[in-house]
């Protein structure tokens, strides 16, 4: 098999039955463990580093200023 056989972040071979990640951006394969490196040094998505208020309000951090860690921002989704 080719590199499609071994995972694009850190480069071990896939486990038969187990779940795999695909890129919807750019195809690669990534273990789930490896996903979110992925994403975050092959994409560099912008976000907002910050946490959840009791009111279930999205709270940037006091030392970003709201401003953003990348070009743009992403909101941490409250679970009910």
């Amino acid at each position: 098999m080719g590199d499609e056989s071994n995972c694009r972040v850190c480069g071990s071979p896939f486990f038969a039955g187990r779940a795999v990640f695909r890129c919807s951006s750019c195809g690669s394969l990534a273990h789930s463990w490896c996903w979110e490196k992925h994403v975050l040094e092959a994409h560099k998505p912008p976000f907002v580093i910050g946490s959840i208020g009791l009111d279930g309000n999205f709270v940037p951090s006091k030392g970003t200023g709201g401003e953003k860690t990348a070009s743009a921002e992403r909101e941490i989704v409250q679970v009910r």
